[in-house]
């Protein structure tokens, strides 16, 4: 008997989703003036909640507007307007999807055309050969700017809360600056926050305490965890098992599995370790793994497109099956799937054996397929990821100037 992707899923915080299938965090540079959410994130999060997903991840929102994943982040702050938000929550529950704010901090990933900060558990900057010029050199953060950033995840998550989200997502993959306190290839640090992994977890278990102890009981807490960095000597799948245990003491509803980084995008399918990723549920094998000792639900995320797919993994003892780029060209897929209709849009196609352009190019796509319905419009399933990406950065010129302006306005 096929696993039912369209059972309920209660969770330990007394919420219940809808159904097993979410609608994964994706970049989406959507953020208007002022680094606030506006109606081109209402609009496509309200076409999402129509499609028929339990769960929508929105894409980071960041904790700290002097460092941004890019220059069209939404920043949520003490000081920030909530109204903005209060309304992407009302549209992103219109269809009767759930929703949970992914929340984060990039560390060193941070561009440095942008202006703003760049810091991490230690001095040692992203190694991207010549594209690692596009970043900043970050430095190593002192105990009260640790302390400080805990205290951001859970002000975030608070205002979240009173926004009228679901729920959070603390990012702790993909290289951001969680995930890198916990690889020893970038935290060589030798106090209380590195060295061991229970010292490399450390700030990401704080955060969790705070964020929890900030929100209403029945508001939904989760982590996004790296099975692997897929780097050699760099945070591993025992390591991975070892956060997961201590998560499993923290209240944590759930814990979506991803890998990879800027160094090494395993998310899309590409791993520096030279390890070979299957083509759909790149995670699977890694979160069955996790699967033994996680007390709380898994959720995994890497390039689901079929129905068959999404439901091996529920039958691996998964609990949900996060997808992005399927829904960003797609947004009624969920639907499709329950009426037995088609199964799987058609994947972006770039050939080029530049890693990182496969992987620009992909992000890039992604975020226009989304700008789309932002607009209003229907996805365009066979534009050009390559034309994406031209189209991408001459945008992001002008997103540069406006953020670097917010910026500036903010220091005065």
């Amino acid at each position: 008997m096929a696993a039912d992707l369209f059972a309920p899923l209660p969770l330990a915080c007394g919420a219940t989703l809808p159904n097993r299938i979410a609608k994964a965090a994706t970049q989406e540079a959507l953020a208007g003036p002022g680094q606030l959410p506006d109606k081109h994130l209402f609009n496509a999060y309200a076409r999402w909640s129509r499609g028929g997903s339990g769960l929508l991840l929105t894409g980071n929102v960041m904790i700290d507007g002097r460092a941004c994943t890019g220059p069209a982040d939404c920043v949520l702050e003490e000081t920030t307007d909530l109204g903005p938000y209060r309304e992407w929550a009302k549209a992103s529950k219109s269809g009767g999807a759930q929703v949970w704010m992914q929340i984060n901090h990039p560390g060193r990933q941070v561009q440095a055309d942008q202006g703003g900060e760049g810091w991490s558990a230690s001095d040692v900057p992203l190694d991207l050969g010549s594209a690692s010029k596009l970043f900043v050199k970050p430095r190593a953060m002192t105990e009260a700017e640790i302390l400080e950033t805990i205290g951001r995840f859970a002000a975030t998550a608070r205002l979240a809360d009173l926004a009228g989200f679901d729920g959070v997502q603390v990012h702790a993959a993909h290289g951001y600056l969680i995930s890198q306190f916990l690889s020893p290839l970038a935290n060589h640090r030798t106090d209380r926050w590195g060295g061991s992994i229970e010292n490399r977890a450390r700030l990401l278990v704080e955060a969790v305490k705070a964020v929890r102890a900030a929100v209403r009981p029945d508001f939904a807490v989760s982590v996004k965890l790296n099975s692997a960095d897929f780097q050699r000597g760099g945070f591993d799948q025992d390591d991975a098992r070892a956060v997961v245990g201590y998560l499993n003491d923290l209240g944590v509803d759930l814990v979506e599995l991803s890998g990879g980084s800027y160094e090494s995008p395993a998310m899309q399918g590409e791993a520096a370790d030279g390890r070979t990723l299957a083509r759909e549920a790149y995670f699977l094998e890694f979160a069955i793994d996790l699967r033994k000792i996680a007390k709380m639900p898994l959720m995994c995320t890497g390039g689901v497109r079929r129905k068959e797919v999404a439901e091996q993994v529920l039958a691996g003892g998964v609990d949900v099956v996060g997808i992005a780029t399927a829904l960003s060209i797609d947004p009624d897929l969920p639907k499709h799937w329950r009426a037995g209709g088609p199964d799987a849009p058609p994947a972006p196609k770039l050939k080029s054996k530049n890693k990182t352009l496969v992987s620009m190019g992909h992000m890039a796509f992604v975020v226009s397929q989304i700008g789309r319905m932002g607009k209003g419009q229907e996805p365009a399933p066979k534009a050009s990821p390559l034309f994406a990406l031209i189209g991408g950065q001459l945008a992001r010129s002008g997103q540069v100037k406006r953020y670097r302006a917010w910026l500036s306005a903010q220091k005065s």
